[in-house]
């Protein structure tokens, strides 16, 4: 039963968040049978009890007609008003305050343009806003907390709605036809012309085709002249051959010195007679 509960809220929240515009976090407003019923069942705090049926984040809301009807019960119910009036007031623009019901009646509106939940244990109430679109409506049964299904009557809604949305407006039937007629036109144009051209090539009508003035183009910049650029030199490069150090080069580069011993420098004394 738990898992069809949750499939049933699980599709009633895309019903609603798809087609209505709701958007988290989700607004609830709360009106007193409601909260009396969360603190005599102690389903507090309100908003995480109700946070996780919807599995969103919550914010609750009450007006100031439901925390003045509230008052008026006596301190049996000084706990729900206490309750109440810790809830955010949603602006209902009444100067004196007014039946609970027809107030969340007035906020709630003709499309509930607020995106609210209402939340409401009075039948009457939720039988009432089930023919306004675009309205989920939660109840309680004991402790446990219930997201009803959109009603038929939202459904229907829902799909006309659509219907419309997808129907071509007037304004708009009269630009697709306009764009159409000039369609039609630039093809018979397009006809004309190629029937003239057939006619002047198989020579059987001569025209005088007037001159076609061409436009200009934009000049835009073009690469250097190739025959302005100096050619790059290629550097040759000696393979194999192991470069010779400074020293080495030196000592090859030096001639050697050739010296010649002089023969007249050198004579042979006479020999010498005994005396």
């Amino acid at each position: 039963m738990k898992v069809k509960k949750q499939r049933r809220h699980r599709k009633a929240l895309i019903f609603y968040t798809a087609c209505c515009g709701f958007h988290k976090p989700f607004k609830i407003l709360c009106d007193g049978t409601f909260v009396y019923h969360l603190l005599d069942n102690k389903m507090t705090p309100a908003d995480t009890a109700l946070g996780n049926i919807l599995r969103a984040d919550v914010k609750l809301y009450t007006t100031s007609c439901v925390v003045a009807e509230v008052k008026r019960l006596g301190r049996s119910h000084i706990e729900t008003l206490e309750a109440a009036s810790r809830l955010i007031v949603a602006r209902c623009e009444h100067d004196k305050c007014v039946n609970a019901v027809d107030c969340i009646k007035e906020v709630v509106g003709e499309n509930n343009s607020e995106h609210f939940f209402v939340a409401s244990q009075d039948t009457e109430l939720r039988r009432e806003l089930q023919k306004v679109p675009g309205v989920p409506l939660i109840y309680a049964l004991r402790n446990a907390l219930f997201l009803e299904s959109p009603s038929a009557f939202q459904r229907q809604y829902v799909k006309t709605s659509e219907k419309e949305r997808s129907h071509v407006t007037e304004k708009e039937y009269k630009i697709l036809n306009d764009m159409v007629m000039n369609k039609r036109t630039n093809e018979e144009a397009n006809n004309s012309i190629t029937e003239i051209v057939e006619k002047v090539d198989s020579g059987d009508e001569t025209i005088n085709v007037p001159a076609v003035q061409k436009k200009n183009k934009r000049k835009r910049a073009k690469g250097p002249n190739p025959l302005s650029c100096k050619k790059k030199k290629i550097k040759t490069q000696n393979i194999g051959l192991p470069k010779e150090s400074k020293g080495d080069s030196a000592v090859k580069k030096k001639r050697p010195r050739n010296r010649k011993m002089k023969s007249s420098h050198k004579k042979e004394m006479p020999a010498q007679g005994g005396s």
